[in-house]
């Protein structure tokens, strides 16, 4: 089966987009199958996961579903909203720059600026736990936990840089205090308006950004006194500008979205 697809970066975060408005969901082989194969960097495409894009079933201007590499489906994908509504909007299947995307987390509201960058309303935070404590081959870790729609485990570390990511992010991600699993981010402060993280995503292993991980480090971190309401977090792929807003306790995530190229899968 020949599967037409567009592969998008947001931050660096890259995911493979299949336009289910011209090919069914219903047509694709097995999803979490496909989102494994085509993920693949050696053997497939290449990417951190698969996003569809989809109409909407609850009157949204347009629907995503978001599996990662290893073929889990997640709830909430921040970078992958931009790219799903930069899409919409290049190959006319909205008009408006303003749109509402059906998530699994919930909808979400999108501007497309005049700028090129693009605003996702993530919605209301949910802070599952301010100052906890986990053990990691006998170090010890205050964390805080923040639910974007999707977990969160946010840690303050003094030199993100060097931190062993691959090793403290995959055993925190199954560790029993999250028994869905939990995306892991390390965060350096360098100032009250600027921070510097590390993602291991949940299903993906580390990539070059999470936007929804930004948006809870941003939380963390205000929570914490590092931070103020806006923040610019660095990530390896770019940067996010955060706010969490006093007025509605709603997250804003600004950010770039660009597609990298067109191609057809081949599935056998």
């Amino acid at each position: 089966m020949k599967i037409p697809f567009t592969k998008m970066q947001g931050a660096g975060n890259d995911y493979v987009y299949i336009d289910c408005f011209e090919t069914s969901v219903e047509s694709l082989p097995d999803i979490a199958n496909l989102s494994r194969r085509i993920s693949d960097r050696h053997f497939g495409v290449g990417s951190d996961g698969l996003v569809l894009i989809m109409p909407s079933d609850n009157g949204s201007n347009v629907r995503m579903r978001m599996f990662n590499s290893d073929g889990s489906e997640a709830q909430m994908c921040g970078n992958a909203s931009r790219c799903v509504a930069r899409y919409a909007y290049d190959n006319h299947l909205i008009n408006s720059k303003q749109l509402t995307l059906q998530t699994q987390a919930g909808n979400k509201q999108i501007e497309i600026q005049d700028d090129s960058l693009i605003t996702v309303n993530m919605g209301n935070p949910v802070v599952i736990a301010e100052h906890e404590t986990l053990k990691i081959d006998d170090e010890k870790y205050d964390y805080t936990a923040v639910s974007m729609g999707n977990p969160h485990c946010v840690i303050f570390v003094d030199d993100v840089k060097n931190f062993p990511v691959e090793i403290v992010g995959k055993k925190i991600e199954v560790h029993p205090n999250f028994p869905e699993r939990t995306n892991v981010e390390f965060v350096k402060i360098i100032d009250n308006q600027h921070l510097e993280m590390r993602v291991w995503e949940r299903g993906a292993g580390e990539t070059l950004a999470c936007g929804t991980g930004a948006c809870a480090t941003a939380v963390a971190a205000i929570l914490n006194g590092f931070s103020d309401r806006e923040t610019n977090i660095q990530l390896l792929g770019g940067c996010l500008k955060i706010h969490w807003s006093v007025v509605d306790n709603c997250v804003y995530m600004t950010g770039g979205a660009e597609k990298v190229f067109d191609g057809v899968f081949d599935y056998i």
